[in-house]
C-alpha cells in the first residue's frame, strides 16, 4: 500500500510540472505574437530571405527626406505626411505640388527641419544615403529609417527598391512597363518630325553659364536611351562622370545639331541671358535655329530624376511634337 501511494504521488507531481511547462510555452508564444503585431504596424523584417529589408504598410505615416524619394512614392500611389522641398524653388517642385496638398514641409535635403520631422511623429522615415546617410542615427531616434542610395542604379532601380519596402512591386513593374510604351510612342513622334538620322543636343541656360548636357543623368538617359535620339557631334566626349559641360556660345556651331532642346533655369537672370543669346548672330545662324527645330523644355520635369519626373517629361515632349 505504501509503495502504491508513493507511485501515485509521483505521477501527480509529473502531471503538474508538465502543465506548468505548457503554460510557460504558451506565454512565450503569446508575447512573441504580440510583438510581431505591434511592429507590423510600422515596419518589420521581411521573411523572404532579405533579412535587412524593412517592410511596412503603404498606409504608414512616412516622412521623406528626398524630393526624388517623394516623387517615387507618389508614382506608387503613396503620399508621405511630410517631405523636404526643392532647394532652388524653396517649395515642393511645381510639377507635383498639387499632389502634395496638406503635406508638411521638412526643409531642404541638405538642411532638414528636424523639429518638424519630430513633430510629425512618423512611422517610417526615408532618407537619401548620399545626403543623409551620416545622420541616419539621428533619424532612427525618431522612427525606423530606410536609407536609399539614390546615386546607385537608375530611377527604375530606385522605384523598385522603394516598392519592396511597401509591398508594391507589381505597381512598380506596371509603371515601368507603361513608361517604356510611352517612350516608344514619343520617340516615334520626334523622329517623324526631325528625321531618323537627326542629331540633337540639350543645353541649359543658367544665371551664370551656358551648359551642354551630356549622356549622364538627369537628361542624358531619357534623351539618348529612352527616346533613342542621336547625339550631336561632341556630346559623347563630355566626361562620363559629369552631367554637363560649361561652354561659350561661340562653340555651339561645332556640335552641328539638327535640333536643340533648351532648359532655362528659374529666375529673371537666366531668362535674360537666353533672350540675349537669341539675338546673337552665332545663335541665329545655327542649323537648328534656321530650321525652327529649337524646343524649350519644362526643366523641372526633365531635371527631376525620378519615375514620375521622367513620365511627365515624356508628356512634355509629346505636346511639343504633336501637331
Amino acid at each position: 500500500m505504501k509503495k502504491w501511494m508513493i507511485a501515485l504521488m509521483t505521477i501527480m507531481i509529473i502531471s503538474v510540472l508538465s502543465a506548468c511547462g505548457q503554460v510557460a510555452n504558451t506565454s512565450k508564444t503569446g508575447a512573441s505574437n504580440t510583438g510581431a503585431s505591434n511592429t507590423s504596424n510600422t515596419g518589420k523584417e521581411s521573411g523572404d530571405g532579405k533579412s535587412d529589408l524593412l517592410v511596412h504598410s503603404p498606409d504608414a505615416k512616412i516622412a521623406s527626406m528626398s524630393i526624388h524619394i517623394t516623387n517615387n512614392l507618389l508614382a506608387l500611389g503613396i503620399t508621405p505626411v511630410g517631405s523636404v522641398i526643392g532647394g532652388d524653388v524653396k517649395d515642393f517642385l511645381p510639377h507635383v505640388a498639387d499632389r502634395l496638398n496638406g503635406v508638411a514641409k521638412l526643409g531642404v535635403v541638405a538642411d532638414p527641419d528636424m523639429e518638424a520631422v519630430l513633430g510629425l511623429k512618423p512611422d517610417i522615415i526615408y532618407i537619401d544615403d548620399v545626403y543623409s546617410g551620416n545622420d541616419k542615427s539621428k533619424f532612427e531616434k525618431i522612427a525606423p529609417t530606410i536609407s536609399i542610395d539614390m546615386d546607385s542604379g537608375t530611377w527604375r532601380d530606385h522605384l523598385k527598391r522603394i516598392a519592396e519596402h511597401v509591398g508594391r512591386e507589381q505597381q512598380a513593374d506596371q509603371f515601368i512597363e507603361h513608361y517604356e510604351e510611352k517612350a516608344a510612342q514619343v520617340s516615334k513622334l520626334i523622329h517623324n518630325e526631325l528625321g531618323q538620322d537627326a542629331k540633337v543636343m540639350a543645353i541649359r541656360m543658367t544665371a551664370k553659364e551656358l551648359r551642354v548636357m551630356g549622356t549622364r543623368r538627369p537628361l542624358g538617359p531619357i534623351m539618348f536611351e529612352d527616346l533613342k535620339l542621336n547625339m550631336a557631334d561632341g556630346v559623347e566626349k563630355i566626361a562620363a562622370d559629369q552631367p554637363y559641360e560649361v561652354i561659350s556660345k561661340e562653340v555651339l556651331p561645332d556640335y552641328n545639331a539638327d535640333a536643340i532642346f533648351v532648359i532655362i533655369s528659374k529666375g529673371n537672370e537666366a531668362k535674360r541671358n537666353f533672350d540675349e543669346m537669341e539675338k546673337n548672330p552665332v545663335w541665329q545662324n545655327l542649323k537648328a535655329v534656321k530650321n525652327k527645330h529649337v524646343y524649350v523644355l519644362d526643366g523641372q520635369k526633365w531635371l527631376d530624376y525620378s519615375s514620375i519626373g521622367h513620365d511627365m517629361a515624356l508628356d512634355d515632349a509629346e505636346k511639343l511634337f504633336t501637331k
